[in-house]
């Protein structure tokens, strides 16, 4: 199977990354991940791709991920994929976002993953892997040649962990894991910052010193930027 057509757009004050993606630039479907602010932007942007959203999935539920979420579901009809540890921050979104944020509005999710599973959405085979660490329920979102994955890894960086939920060792196992699963040249798609691989991030990451030390040494590969828009 080819890698997926991956749109990306900063959104929001704290400029998260939100991902339309379509099994290639043909499909007249596509999912969403972690829409977390500007609704009608996104809206805007799917009509001009042509597509209509058959699904919304979200990484982790931390505000500058789900922002977005309601409107968009309203608006499209789409079900909404969240993490199970963290369903009911979604069904109350509003008491976890910090002062000078907001207003945004909960959303009862739809269905739970929690790791392990398969989704089947817009002719894309997903896998869903549990990668807490940043936050209790973490999922990253997988499909050959992507890692749709949140606040995990990120160009040069890695999710924090002094948030609530958050854990230093159960980040980088999270992270280890993602890497011992993928071929070194997948693409990562985060939810801040650049796009990367899982090869250039084992070869250069600061904060991953000591997964360098016991890992095979993969060679850097090049990433494809998403089309930003």
């Amino acid at each position: 199977m080819s890698a997926p057509d991956v749109r990306a757009f900063t959104v929001g004050p704290v400029q998260e990354n939100c991902y339309i993606v379509r099994a290639d630039a043909s499909s007249t479907s596509a999912v969403i991940v972690d829409p977390g602010d500007e609704a009608e932007r996104l809206l805007a942007a799917a009509s001009a791709l042509g597509v209509e959203i058959e699904a919304i999935l979200l990484t982790h539920t931390h505000f500058d991920h789900v922002g977005a979420v309601a409107p968009l579901a309203a608006a499209t009809g789409a079900p909404v994929y969240c993490p199970e540890i963290e369903r009911p921050v979604l069904a109350d979104v509003m008491s976890w976002v910090p002062p000078g944020f907001g207003p945004f509005e909960s959303y009862e999710a739809d269905h739970t993953v929690a790791g392990g599973e398969r989704l089947s959405l817009a002719g894309i085979d997903f896998d869903v892997y549990f990668t807490p660490g940043h936050s209790p329920g973490h999922v990253t979102y997988s499909t050959p040649g992507a890692l749709l994955s949140g606040d995990v890894l990120f160009q040069g960086s890695v999710g924090r962990v002094d948030l609530p939920g958050g854990d230093w060792a159960t980040l980088e196992r999270s992270i280890e894991a993602l890497i011992a699963a993928h071929p070194p040249q997948t693409i990562v798609y985060p939810g801040h910052m650049g796009l990367t691989t899982l090869a250039r991030e084992l070869d250069t990451n600061p904060f991953l010193s000591e997964l360098r030390a016991r890992l095979p040494r993969a060679d850097a590969a090049a990433s494809m930027p998403a089309r930003r828009l």
